[in-house]
């Protein structure tokens, strides 16, 4: 039997849309972007942009320019914030369709610049201030200068400071309250020196849902749009959310015991979970070890070859759950699995 072919990646586009609406309430007076990244978090990039914004989104966030590109050339186009950037990149393109740029260095403000120069169209450029996480952005001692930097090129209509932003660690409310703060002084410092950014964001799933204080102009909704929950405590079904992707195949009999699943690992089934079980034909089997191509779980009575197994969603455990299972986070399941296995989309 052809492992792969029985395989099933389902897409819920009803309940993504459902979810966008929901995050768009919540965030409300602030707009959302709908975070895109990692194939949106395994999803289907190019496949959700349309539904985002059919549900109320204002724009969407990708890692990089030529995932940006993608889309616009999908026909997006609402706004694409694109942030993550190599020493390759093609600034220039980006600058002539119009996407907007993450800045976190000189050396990249200077970039930008030049690729306005030559396209003859300001740059939109959003500055990120480091407010603690230390992922990438200025630093609090290279802000003014960085600001000012900007305010320079701005002048020549080389750029246009559209944005200034930043990633929250959301490690603690303490935590949460210092970054704002420091967010808020990078704002000031930086319309002191004649900038006039009018997209101010920091927010992603985690403090755009639960914090006010944190959403700005802009909350950038990622996971939780997917119907997981970044929260440990709590998931995304009690937040009022739905599971977007389900995943199931089919099985055999591999002894008197156990049952054969096909899939693995190599379809991004975690490997060594402990405590994790499937549905089949209602009944929960555990599963006892997970092989590149296959899997092994209990069997039920009255089992029969070819029997659908419930792997995430389909009644069976959540994506959260086989977080739960591998000591990781639901993110981590959903864009594990990987983008050659077929999709279908539906609802």
């Amino acid at each position: 039997m052809d492992c792969r072919m029985t395989l099933h990646v389902d897409i819920d586009l009803s309940a993504f849309e459902r979810n966008v609406a929901k995050l768009v309430n919540t965030a409300a007076p602030a707009s959302v972007w709908v975070a895109l990244k990692s194939h949106a978090y395994g999803h289907g990039m190019t496949e959700l942009a349309d539904n985002a914004l059919r549900a109320g989104a204002t724009g969407l966030a990708v890692l990089d320019i030529p995932a940006a590109l993608s889309l616009r050339a999908h026909g997006v186009t609402a706004t694409l914030f694109a942030w993550l950037h190599g020493q390759e990149t093609d600034f220039a393109e980006a600058v002539a369709q119009g996407i907007d740029i993450g800045v976190s260095t000189l050396n990249q403000l200077d970039a930008v610049a030049e690729a306005g120069r030559l396209q003859k169209v300001p740059a939109r450029v959003h500055l990120k201030v480091d407010t603690g996480l230390h992922r990438n952005g200025f630093t609090e001692s290279d802000w003014v200068a960085a600001c000012s930097a900007a305010a320079a090129h701005e002048k020549q209509k080389l750029i246009v400071v559209v944005g200034v932003w930043s990633h929250l660690a959301d490690a603690s409310e303490e935590a949460d309250r210092i970054a704002l703060s420091r967010f808020d002084t990078a704002i000031a410092a930086a319309a002191s020196v004649g900038l006039k950014p009018t997209i101010r964001h920091i927010a992603a799933s985690a403090a755009g849902f639960t914090n006010a204080d944190a959403r700005y102009d802009v909350v950038r909704f990622g996971i939780l749009a997917y119907g997981v929950s970044p929260f440990s405590e709590s998931s995304g079904q009690q937040l009022g959310l739905s599971p977007v992707m389900s995943l199931r195949s089919t099985a055999e009999v591999h002894d008197e015991s156990t049952i054969r699943i096909h899939a693995g690992w190599h379809d991004g089934i975690p490997q060594n979970p402990k405590g994790a079980w499937v549905l089949v034909g209602g009944e929960r089997c555990t599963v006892t070890a997970v092989h590149p191509l296959f899997t092994l779980a209990e069997r039920p009575a009255g089992f029969d070859d070819g029997s659908s197994v419930g792997i995430i969603g389909h009644g069976g455990p959540s994506a959260e759950d086989w977080a739960s299972w591998t000591n990781t986070i639901g993110d981590e399941i959903v864009t594990g699995i990987p983008v050659t296995s077929r999709r279908v989309f539906g609802g």
